[in-house]
């Protein structure tokens, strides 16, 4: 199975967990996206790799149109039924994977992404086709799981990543996210980092992660050295922090 049907399966039969997931559904980042696009009156949005759609909602209110964007068909379907619930009849979904992008040159004046770009086969192609569909002058938000400075951090949560959830690529380092924009034609900065608390037995419930990788996740959490358990707050249970970041880029 290729990559990009890994990431269409792995998540077309999770669509409804990460609808009502609070992790996802809920965060100080969703508020910032609104009050970003409010900044622009009529705006176009572009939301790639929408998931369940909760930064779509959250922006709806402030745009003329969202285009919310993902590779999984079953998460399409969801969008559409919680945005026709929600009243939100400015949103429309189209499938897509984020390497090549159905849209004409100069289309939106956002385009956003929330938790999505560690699961996209190749960034880079991504961002150009990021700026080829944004109209000139207009703005990025991109919220995503970060990488972490020091190889041995790294190379734990990737691990840990993977395990759980087979179609991961890569928790992107702020300096990697950086350059990768750069190199697309932005000018980026990282406008905030945070941590987020997750709890095991539900981080791993909502990815349906078999049985054999939740007892190697767990194995290889009671293995790692002292600093690493310490710098991810790993409890007896497994839970743990996750680093996050917003990219802004214009």
């Amino acid at each position: 199975m290729k990559h990009h049907d890994q990431v269409a399966a792995a998540f077309g039969s999770t669509a409804a967990a990460y609808l009502t997931s609070p992790t996802h559904a809920s965060g100080a980042d969703l508020r910032t996206l609104a009050e970003a696009v409010a900044r622009t009156p009529g705006a176009t949005v572009l939301d790639m790799g929408c998931g369940a759609g909760h930064a779509s909602f959250a922006v709806a209110p402030h745009a003329k149109e969202v285009v919310a964007y993902d590779i999984a068909a079953p998460m399409l379907a969801t969008v559409e039924r919680a945005a026709q619930e929600r009243g939100l009849a400015n949103i429309r979904t189209r499938q897509g994977a984020a390497e090549s992008l159905p849209f004409d040159d100069h289309t939106f004046d956002w385009v956003i992404s929330r938790m999505s770009a560690h699961h996209w086969h190749d960034v880079a192609p991504a961002l150009a086709e990021v700026r080829r569909a944004l109209k000139p002058g207009g703005s990025v938000l991109f919220i995503d799981i970060a990488g972490v400075d020091h190889p041995l951090l790294d190379t734990h949560i990737q691990a840990i990543e993977l395990l759980r959830d087979g179609s991961h690529i890569r928790d992107y380092r702020a300096d990697e996210w950086l350059a990768m924009f750069e190199a697309a034609g932005f000018k980026a900065s990282i406008r905030e980092r945070w941590r987020i608390d997750i709890e095991f037995g539900s981080w791993v419930a909502r990815m349906r992660t078999p049985e054999p990788r939740v007892v190697a996740i767990q194995s290889l959490w009671r293995g790692a050295p002292d600093e690493v358990r310490q710098y991810f707050d790993v409890q007896e249970d497994g839970s743990f922090k996750l680093d996050a970041l917003m990219i802004d880029a214009r």
